[in-house]
């Protein structure tokens, strides 16, 4: 096997391995798919580029690498194809339909190679889909054929192979040409966040926190400056990166860790159109580019001026807002506890041990004159196991089966553990962050 390939296997599968990640339905590891589509690349084409790519295409947006490490590691090339793989709607630009127009814009755009591999992607999503969750399919079906129609530029076999297993299932399933993608066929109402109606709440977490009150501000240089003088002024700032200008405008940015000889623009990097935010974007955005990106880049009075990087997410503001979020999210579980399992129903789903724990919580608060429920008193991890017997619930919750709800709780716990200990955020709950914001921009918008 071509040394590239064997390296992005390699790369992909630890990188998936290391945050749990699973196929939806079958449970496999997640690389079990992965593979599924770098063979059916190889099949059709001998390019060790796009099969490093096919074993790459999801890396970036499932997992905490980023573009610049794919292209630290495989090459300019290789990282071109995954950005064309990887999609680059943002949470705020709407439902599952309008990020998923803003995401067929950009495949329309990308290069034939891209195009192959994502017909590899398509055909074993669909295979898996279809064989699994009928009802999904419906929707997957409708998206997946608006995709084909900007994929004719990809490999003729594949498209052949992914055009018919369509047809195939939309007959099956009787979908009607004018069928049209609508939120509620396929989004269960997810248990909404205790008091996020209101009014208050929603600006609290969607205007008050935005990114330019984390940016740093940028240095900037001349492109014609020196290395040798960027490397040097940006060293004794304690700073990574700084923007070039080229004829007075801000072009592009440098990395100190890249800087050699000779000037500034032979180092230039040009910034993406997705990398870049207005001052008042909301932190979901500004960590949804942090999941493509190793920086994000602040617009502000018309010019790049200020950057974020990852490591930011851990000033003291980012974690007020996450903490707050979490907090809503495990009140949220306690309306739905109070939905289903009314009056003191609930308490035959906790184990006698630890309820009698949140019992000796509730007297010691009670003796400090503090009143509270006893499900107030309950763990993270109990109020979840209340739910997870319960499929009205799990389903109310966006869960499709109980390890799964076990892993989400799981996951929670730490985020809000490491939150409350100062702990390094990034490095132990990035995949989580970036979910959580997802989440938050969702339940903003309802």
């Amino acid at each position: 096997m071509d040394d590239l390939v064997e390296r992005a296997r390699e790369f992909a599968t630890n990188a998936h391995q290391r945050i749990g990640h699973q196929r939806k339905y079958s449970k496999q590891p997640y690389h079990v798919h992965l593979e599924a589509v770098a063979k059916r690349v190889a099949s059709v084409i001998d390019d060790p580029e796009m099969i490093a790519a096919a074993w790459l295409h999801d890396t970036v947006e499932d997992t905490p690498a980023t573009l610049e490490d794919i292209e630290e590691y495989f090459g300019a090339s290789v990282a071109e194809l995954v950005e064309e793989l990887t999609d680059v709607s943002k949470p705020s630009d709407g439902n599952r339909a309008q990020r998923k127009s803003i995401d067929r814009q950009h495949s329309a755009q990308a290069s034939a190679r891209s195009k192959t591999v994502k017909l590899a992607d398509l055909i074993d999503n669909c295979k898996d889909i279809t064989r699994h969750d009928e009802r999904f399919a419906r929707v997957y079906l409708v998206e997946m054929g608006a995709l084909l129609k900007v994929l004719g530029d990809g490999d003729r076999t594949l498209f052949s192979e992914a055009s018919k297993l369509h047809a195939k299932h939309v007959e099956r399933l009787g979908i009607s040409e004018s069928a049209r993608l609508d939120t509620e066929l396929w989004e269960p109402d997810k248990v909404a966040l205790h008091g996020f109606d209101d009014r208050n709440f929603r600006r609290m977490f969607t205007e008050i926190f935005t990114a330019r009150d984390i940016a740093e501000g940028l240095l900037s240089f001349d492109a014609d400056t020196p290395c040798e003088q960027a490397a040097r002024n940006l060293k004794d700032q304690r700073r990574e990166v700084a923007s070039v200008r080229i004829s007075g405008n801000v072009q592009g940015y440098i990395r100190a860790a890249d800087l050699g000889d000779g000037e500034c623009a032979d180092y230039l990097r040009h910034f993406t159109v997705d990398q870049v935010l207005n001052g008042t974007a909301t932190f979901s955005d500004v960590i949804h580019v942090l999941t493509r990106h190793d920086y994000c880049f602040v617009n502000m009075l018309g010019n790049v001026a200020g950057v974020i990087r990852r490591d930011d997410i851990n000033k003291p503001m980012v974690r007020m807002w996450l903490f707050g979020i979490v907090t809503m999210v495990e009140m949220g579980l306690v309306e739905l506890i109070h939905e289903r399992f009314p009056g003191d129903a609930w308490e035959a789903q906790i184990s006698d041990g630890r309820l009698q724990k949140a019992r000796d919580i509730q007297k010691e608060r009670q003796r400090r004159n503090i009143y509270c429920d006893l499900i107030e008193c309950l763990q993270l991890a109990d109020k979840a196991q209340v739910l997870i017997d319960d499929t009205v619930a799990l389903e109310r919750l966006g869960m499709s089966s109980k390890s799964m709800a076990k892993r989400a709780i799981k996951e929670l716990e730490s985020l809000r553990n490491h939150l409350a200990h100062a702990q390094d955020i990034v490095m132990h709950d990035w995949p989580q962050i970036a979910r959580l914001s997802m989440r938050m921009e969702e339940v903003a918008r309802q």
